[in-house]
């Protein structure tokens, strides 16, 4: 693959990180922000204090807000936004977006008004760029302090996928390919909705136990309903569904996990930091149910979310559901 300037599109935690990472490794980076604070932190001072404060930055890494200057020469383009915002960001730069360039997603959700992954949403706004993921289980501040991480990225295309392993992967970020673009999206999305589950376990004070129960069985609905949409088995038991759900629903540093804990202290969430787990989880009940999947730990975080349940009603209607053979 053609190596030349890589664009990161979003100046948030993980946008930051990403476009820090290739810079530190000698790449051509540009970071494309809407904040201005951000982005003269950025270049004047070589920090991001808003989202990763604490930590240096590559010096050697720039960020603008002029998207023509920005994109005028990209080679690979990475978008670095909230999946329910990714439509109307794509569409406001798809003028200046290269046609033929390789946009990667670094988004994890289902658009919650069409039920879109975010590679569809990305087909439709630029129908004349290659769609990509990049996911796993991976968290901004280690990845900004050139702690290991490793993700998987998709395409559909094999050879493209293969390509963009090579050209993102650096000494701090180890990238595997896999041509399974919808299983590494799916995976993606769903963890995020069961990492409020598991943070709400967390902050009821329900236990280790059935914490445990509710990660082990959500995976079989994160499978499920994965399989049902394309995904395959092997991908969804790999970095980007088991690894993530792993990471995620183990620490307060995920905040799908932080906000589920609040949620189960049962503390007034008005401006806490995104979690796309929010917007995720109706839509995701909505497949589930148009599909014939079971999926009741999904189904129970929605109506959680709506007030329609408590999270003890919740879990007494999950202790009481008809008993199963495991595998079924």
């Amino acid at each position: 693959m053609k190596r030349g300037r890589t664009v990161v599109l979003g100046g948030g935690a993980w946008g930051t990180a990403l476009a820090n990472t290739f810079a530190a490794a000698g790449r051509e980076t540009l970071l494309w922000a809407r904040d201005a604070a951000t982005i003269e932190a950025i270049n004047s001072r070589g920090e991001n204090p808003r989202y990763l404060p604490g930590i240096s930055l590559d010096p050697t890494l720039r960020a603008t807000s002029d998207a023509a200057v920005a994109l005028e020469r990209a080679t690979l383009v990475l978008a670095v936004v909230p999946a329910q915002t990714l439509r109307a960001v794509l569409g406001s730069l798809a003028s200046a977006i290269p046609g033929g360039v390789p946009v990667v997603i670094c988004a994890k959700g289902i658009e919650r008004d069409t039920g879109e992954l975010p590679s569809q949403v990305l087909r439709s706004v630029l129908p004349g760029n290659q769609p990509a993921s990049l996911s796993g289980p991976s968290f901004a501040t280690d990845l900004a302090r050139g702690l290991p991480t490793a993700v998987t990225v998709a395409a559909q295309d094999r050879t493209l996928a293969a390509g963009l392993s090579a050209a993102l992967s650096t000494p701090r970020l180890r990238c595997y390919s896999s041509d399974d673009l919808t299983g590494v999206e799916v995976g993606g999305a769903l963890k995020n909705v069961l990492a409020l589950a598991a943070g709400a376990a967390a902050g009821a004070g329900l236990g280790a136990s059935a914490q445990a129960a509710l990660i082990t069985r959500g995976f079989v609905e994160l499978r499920r309903l994965g399989e049902a949409l394309g995904g395959r088995s092997e991908t969804l038991m790999g970095l980007s569904g088991l690894g993530d759900l792993m990471l995620t629903c183990g620490s307060s540093q995920s905040r799908n996990f932080a906000y589920g804990e609040a949620l189960g202290r049962s503390e007034d969430l008005n401006g806490r930091p995104l979690a796309e787990g929010v917007a995720t989880a109706a839509i995701a009940v909505r497949i589930a149910r148009e599909r014939g999947v079971d999926a009741p730990i999904i189904e129970a975080v929605d109506a959680i979310l709506k007030g329609e349940q408590t999270i003890r009603e919740a879990v007494t209607a999950l202790m009481t559901r008809p008993l199963r053979h495991e595998a079924d």
